[in-house]
């Protein structure tokens, strides 16, 4: 098995930033690549900011927090990002040619021994993985948000993924300090999604059908189901056009009742997409 030393992230948004965090808190050398500077420099300060509040609870020393930072290397340059590493977690937008241009880049530029997964939370791992010459090495790693808290990461095997592959990221994952669970087939939203997000499409339904207020579904259902958020927020946490993108591959992929409720729609042409753009269901401008 291999041993993973160095990892890069690709992507230093809501998702990648927190992957990030974790492997260097882990003790990992991490490469954080994104295309334009001022999302490397967002991402940073959103590290930044997380390790304040683990240091300011105790969970973190002056010592961790400098040591965690020290071993994480911002950069532009995909090909340096992937020239030296072990294993790479892509962590961009759930855009199936952006994924698929992306792992074929990295094919070119990586070594021959490193893996390449995808934490994307539906796109087809076997689809990723048919971009590369290296589909053996290909899985899902796929993490939840905010990945510093959230203990559960779904390891998903690709139509080609060796065994070899799996056991490495889980054991990685592991030391990461996450609980794995293992999707044994490559299909649309995995475990948790394909549970979740139908429970999302109909709270949008509820809201937008005018049944119950904003905060009254998610009372029932943070009271009612023991969830810690209702869905509205969670649905602002995830991002709502992440949610819809989702909710289009498991519509095309397994069947039409996955399709998206109306109200979803709208608010993704309102660009209301939860905490990244400052409004969703909530107001985050006053957080």
């Amino acid at each position: 098995m291999l041993e993973v030393k160095k990892i890069a992230v690709l992507g230093a948004g809501l998702m990648g930033h927190g992957i990030c965090q974790v492997a260097a808190q882990a003790g990992y050398e991490v490469n954080l690549r994104d295309v334009k500077q001022e999302f490397l420099d967002r991402g940073m300060e959103m590290i930044r900011q997380s390790l304040d509040k683990f240091r300011s609870k105790g969970v973190l020393t002056d010592e961790e927090v400098k040591g965690t930072l020290s071993r994480i290397h911002p950069m532009l340059d995909l090909e340096k990002a992937v020239a030296d590493v072990d294993l790479v977690i892509e962590a961009i937008p759930e855009i199936v040619e952006l994924k698929r241009k992306t792992f074929q880049e990295v094919d070119s530029y990586a070594p021959s021994h490193t893996m390449i997964v995808s934490n994307t939370s539906s796109i087809s791992i076997t689809e990723l993985g048919s971009a590369t010459n290296r589909p053996e090495k290909v899985c899902g790693m796929h993490f939840f948000n905010p990945p510093q808290l959230m203990k559960l990461v779904e390891i998903i095997r690709g139509t080609k993924t060796s065994d070899e592959t799996i056991q490495t990221v889980t054991e990685t994952a592991k030391k990461m300090g996450k609980e794995t669970v293992l999707v044994k087939k490559d299909v649309p939203g995995f475990i948790v999604n394909r549970i979740l997000i139908p429970a999302l499409n109909e709270a949008i339904a509820l809201y937008w059908e005018g049944i119950a207020s904003r905060d009254d579904i998610d009372k029932a259902v943070k009271l009612g189901l023991n969830w810690p958020m209702g869905p509205l927020m969670l649905l602002d946490y995830i991002g709502i056009d992440t949610v819809l993108s989702i909710t289009e591959v498991l519509s095309q992929d397994i069947n039409v009742k996955f399709q998206a409720h109306t109200g979803l729609k709208q608010m993704v042409r309102a660009r209301l997409l939860g905490r990244k753009t400052g409004k969703g269901f909530y107001d985050w401008t006053k957080k």
